[in-house]
């Protein structure tokens, strides 16, 4: 493909008919496939879209060295995997109205402070060596080797501390499990 860009081919001489119609037919193309790969986000396709046009730009100019459309479709790829990627990492957007979802009379705060005291209550069921274990690699987010090294323990021992403490932990967790009470007796007879 003869890459004309921007109305230019770098002769100063506007695009031809036939060149915004090749133009045209690669950007519908990138547009289609970054549709496809972000099933089908109109906004989002649209930036991705833009960006990778913007680097086609700055990369090569406005005379094309080559075919261009695998190396588009390359970085379009890219760039949807870096945006996938970076929103796992962010917290989840919401919306003005997803407040209205909540449900304040079923999930409360009260409910998370019970939470964390059964947790807490649990967890003080376990020997020091799992409760260790356990904090490193869930509640400091550790991997198995950054915490057996700071435990000063093997990380088959790790493994097998975290497995067993999850284990301990679960049965404990289990126990505190309460049923709904059963509906009352008719007329408050009990």
């Amino acid at each position: 493909m003869s890459w004309t860009f921007m109305g230019s081919d770098g002769s100063g001489r506007p695009d031809t008919e036939e060149s915004r119609a090749d133009h045209r037919t690669q950007v519908l193309a990138l547009h289609a496939y970054v549709s496809r790969l972000l099933r089908g986000d109109p906004v989002r396709t649209e930036d991705i879209v833009q960006e990778t046009l913007l680097r086609c730009w700055r990369a090569h100019g406005s005379s094309g060295d080559g075919d261009l459309r695998p190396w588009m479709f390359r970085v379009a790829r890219n760039l949807v995997v870096d945006n996938y990627r970076s929103a796992r990492t962010r917290p989840q957007e919401v919306d003005g109205e997803r407040w209205k979802e909540y449900d304040a009379g079923v999930r409360g705060i009260e409910e998370g402070v019970l939470t964390a005291m059964m947790v807490r209550a649990a967890l003080a069921t376990l020997s020091p060596a799992h409760q260790r274990a356990l904090f490193e690699v869930y509640y400091r987010d550790r991997t198995l080797e950054e915490a057996a090294q700071l435990l000063g323990i093997p990380k088959g021992t790790l493994k097998s501390r975290v497995h067993y403490g999850l284990s301990a932990l679960r049965k404990s967790l289990t126990r505190w499990h309460v049923e709904e009470p059963a509906a009352a007796p008719p007329d408050g007879h009990r």
